[in-house]
């Protein structure tokens, strides 16, 4: 039973990428998404990923919270 809150690295790793703070940093640095867009309609997604980010807004999984922050991250201006 996984009862830690997860971390950004931990949705890094369910989304199938690579988790450490480098790649982290630069897939935000590389990936913008307008203000349009929603998180999973964003091109940049594979469709298990899409998947996977839509259940978790859906069903307001531990992951939410998470999936919110990463979408704030991605639309900064650059």
């Amino acid at each position: 039973m996984h009862t830690a809150t997860p971390n950004m690295p931990e949705l890094f790793a369910q989304l199938g990428l690579d988790n450490s703070n480098l790649a982290i940093a630069r897939f935000i640095q590389f990936h913008y998404l307008p203000p349009q867009t929603a998180i999973v309609q964003a091109p940049f997604w594979s469709s298990s990923q899409r998947r996977f980010l839509d259940e978790c807004l859906e069903q307001d999984s531990e992951w939410c919270e998470l999936v919110d922050q990463l979408d704030s991250r991605l639309r900064r201006h650059h």
